[in-house]
């Protein structure tokens, strides 16, 4: 499976050590930056650029994921309706012995 830019070892690296680095600064911390006022140009074109740097998934990965949730589900919905049955006659037995019937 080919790698997606930005996760070779030496990029998480470099983000890690920038992450680090903000969270340590206690100027981050003590003195948050006010709010800049962005014009709606601005702020659609920062949207477009955000936009531009989502990984979608493929057609591929996109089925196995639903396959495998539909797998789960189903094995969910057989254990569930096993307990459900099992329950169901536990409780009336037990109940039957309590009362002495």
């Amino acid at each position: 499976m080919a790698r997606k830019p930005g996760q070779t070892p030496q990029a998480m690296r470099n983000r890690a050590a920038r992450t680090a680095a903000a969270m340590a600064s206690p100027s981050a911390v003590a003195t948050p930056e006010p709010k800049k006022r962005v014009s709606p140009a601005q702020f659609f074109r920062e949207v477009r650029a955000e936009a531009r740097r989502i990984t979608w998934t493929s057609r591929r990965e996109t089925w196995i994921t639903s396959v495998m949730v539909a797998i789960m589900v189903a094995l969910a919905a057989a254990f569930f309706s096993l307990v459900d049955a099992l329950w169901g006659w536990a409780i009336p037995s037990i109940l039957k012995l309590a009362t002495g019937g």
